[in-house]
This record gives C-alpha cells, structure tokens and sequence, in this order.
C-alpha cells in the first residue's frame, strides 16, 4: 500500500523591516507649516511690514514717545476687540459692542452726577448696565434662534436712541457734566485713565491692563475647559450640545465678556474727559471686529486666537498714528483700513491652505 505524502504549507518569511507606506490618513506636517497654522502669524508678519514702512515714511515715529501714543490708541481699540475675538471664535457677532461702550459711560456719569453720589456707585452700576445688555443679547440669541447680525443691530439701534434721548431729557445737552469735582474721581481716574512713567516716557495705564487681558483671555482659550467649549460652539453648536458642552450658557457668557469690555472701554473714556458725548460710538463697533478678523478671527466662528487681535489692534493704532505722523491727510485713514482688511483676509486664507495642503 503506497502512503501519499501532504505537501507543507509555504512559509512565507516576514516583510523586512523598513519605512512605513503613508496609506493617505496620516500627514506629518512641517515645523513651518505646523507655524503657519496659528491664526496670528499673517497679521504678525503684517505688522511687521507696516511697522517698517511708516518708520521710514514717518520719521517721528521713532521717537519712544510717539511709540508710547500709538500704543495708547492701540489699547483703547484692543481691549474691545479681545472680547469681540472670543465672541467671534464662538461664532457670533455684536454690532452694539461701540454705543454699548458709550451707554456704559452715560450711565456712570449722569447716575453719580444727578444723585451727587461718589462716582464708584456709577461705576458698579454702570457694570451691571453693560453685563444686562450682553446677557440680553445672548439670552435673546439663544431664545429665538435669529442670527447674532440682526439682534445686536436691534440693540444698538436702540442703545444709540437711548443714549441720546435720556442725556437730552435729564441734562439738557447732548453731552454729560462735569465730573472731575466729584468724591472718587481721583481713585477712579488712577485705574481706569492714569498715566505712568518708564524710561523718561509718559505711559497709560490701559496699555498695561490691555496686555494683561490678552494674556488672561489667551490662557482661558488655550489651557481651560470654557476655552474648548468656545472653540467648539463656534464650530459646531448642535455638535457641541450633543457632547455635553454648555452652548447656552457659553454664548450668552461670551456677551456679557463684550458687556464687560464695554464697561471698562467707558470707564477709561468718562475719567479720561471728565464728561461722555451721547452720540459716539457709532461705527466702533466695526473698527472692533475689524481688529479681530485681521487678527486671525474668522467670521464663521471656531477659529482664532487671543494674541491675533493684539496684532490686529496694534496695526490699527500703528496707521492711525503713523498718517498723522507722516504730515498725510487723515481722511486716508478709513481706506488704510480697508485695505488692511483685505489683505489680512487673504493672508489668513492663503495661510489655512498653506497650514492644510497635503
């Protein structure tokens, strides 16, 4: 009987070890492109490039002096536009954000001047005034689901009314009193509108407490869970609420973070002129979001930086100060602007693609 024999089955030996094959999910980016995804670096390298251009067509601005003035006039656009960033990355808007600054100081003034209190109870009650119109807006949003563009149009219609018709009516002017003679101005003139000296050079305080916001509102976004929550309302809401993230309360907190811009931007004002011109403020607004979108902020929302608007708003103050400098007509100042704009709507675009091309 002849027995047959089974073939073995082959072996085949392991592949060698070497590089593995990109099956096309994973992308290891560069360290430049890795750079390139930060919302602030065009307006950086923007920045840069104005800076340059006007310390050559503008002589005087090498003085530390006028450095010390265009960081002044930064300060007073950048302070707002840190909370209108946050507000965009969670993927709104505020057009009351400009009156809402002047309403905060009305309030202030003609509160502690027509009851003849100390100017500190206008000042708390101008903070509330200026978080109710942000918890407002926010509370408002939320409840009817209409976009952010028409119910903070409808605030700020009705703030610029209000500003105007109440100064009328309890002063008899379009502008407030006086209230340099009162009890706690000193003190509340040192916080929100003093002047220090460093290096020979007179410097305001706001460009302090501008810097300590930037870098508190950085901290929030990027090491606390509430900046995630940001990031993610402004991406994606219903997918934000699906994983557990708070959107009602983050939007209507975000509002009332510009509230409490406003306020502080009104104080500054009201102790830096001793009195509040009812009518200003009008087109702020835009000049704050333009800060944030230059600074990297997208009008979509989810994307965005802290650091970006502190750009965006030193650019400002630098094409403010610099046409003034340079001896050029500063009616030239609004088409810089738009400018500006522009271009940093490009550079941000041309780096997403650059930061995300395979």
């Amino acid at each position: 009987m002849s027995m047959t024999r089974q073939a073995e089955p082959a072996v085949t030996p392991p592949p060698a070890p070497g590089p593995k094959a990109n099956d096309g999910r994973t992308t290891r980016r560069t360290p430049v492109r890795r750079l390139l995804a930060r919302p602030e670096v065009g307006v950086f390298l923007g920045v840069v490039v104005v800076l340059v251009f006007f310390l050559i067509a503008a002589p005087p601005m090498r003085d530390s002096s006028s450095m010390a003035n265009i960081l002044y006039q930064s300060s007073t656009i950048g302070i707002m536009a840190l909370p209108v960033a946050l507000l965009m990355i969670g993927g709104e808007v505020d057009l009351s954000a400009g009156v809402a600054v002047v309403t905060s100081a009305l309030t202030a003034s003609m509160l502690a001047y027509q009851l003849s209190m100390n100017v500190w109870v206008g000042v708390i009650a101008a903070l509330a005034v200026s978080l109710a119109v942000g918890m407002f807006n926010g509370w408002f949003l939320m409840k009817t689901g209409l976009p952010s563009f028409l119910v903070t149009l409808g605030t700020f219609l009705i703030l610029q009314g209000i500003n105007l018709a109440v100064t009328k009516t309890i002063t008899g002017n379009v502008a407030t009193d006086d209230i340099s003679d009162m009890d706690g101005f000193a003190q509340a003139k040192a916080l929100f509108a003093s002047s220090f000296e460093l290096g020979g050079v007179q410097v305001k305080i706001t460009i302090v407490w501008w810097l300590v916001f930037a870098a508190l509102a950085a901290w929030v976004l990027l090491r606390t869970k509430y900046g995630n929550w940001i990031f993610a309302v402004g991406g994606n809401k219903e997918s934000a609420r699906a994983v557990g993230v708070p959107v009602n309360f983050t939007k209507i907190s975000l509002y009332m973070l510009v509230g409490f811009g406003a306020w502080f931007v009104g104080m500054h004002q009201l102790f830096s002129f001793n009195t509040v011109q009812s009518g200003e403020g009008v087109g702020q607004e835009l000049i704050y979001i333009a800060a944030a979108v230059i600074g990297g902020c997208l009008m979509t929302g989810g994307y965005g930086s802290a650091i970006g608007p502190v750009f965006g708003a030193f650019m400002f103050g630098m094409v403010q100060q610099g046409i003034v400098y340079a001896g050029w007509n500063p009616d030239w100042f609004k088409a810089f602007l738009g400018v500006m704009l522009l271009g940093a709507v490009l550079i941000n675009l041309w780096v997403q693609r650059t930061a995300t091309r395979r």
